[in-house]
């Protein structure tokens, strides 16, 4: 099949009007963390790039690798409100639930 055929492809389909909700996208996202963190350790914070302000903070925290791989967003009030309101009051950098309120 040729590029042509996905490109007429692509064109006839029409785009969803309306994106998905802040809240289910949070709740979808906060699932999913959780059930990674069921089948074993996180990648440790020392290991990741891109954290959010209080992950940083456990990140030069002199604890093992073991409490660095701990899922932090689970007790996090931004997940709480974002996972409620739809237009939640969270301005953290790097958060993955301001990044769904902004998308």
């Amino acid at each position: 099949m040729s590029d042509a055929f996905f490109d007429a492809l692509a064109a006839a389909c029409e785009a969803p009007s309306e994106r998905a909700l802040a809240r289910l996208k949070s709740k979808v996202y906060s699932a999913l963390v959780e059930r990674q963190s069921e089948s074993g350790p996180l990648l440790s914070l020392s290991k990741t790039t891109h954290v959010c302000v209080f992950e940083s903070l456990v990140q030069i925290t002199p604890v093992g690798e073991e409490a660095k791989s701990l899922n932090f967003c689970r007790v996090c009030h931004a997940r709480v409100l974002a996972e409620h309101l739809e237009n939640a009051p969270i301005f953290w950098r790097n958060c993955p639930y301001v990044t769904f309120k902004n998308s």
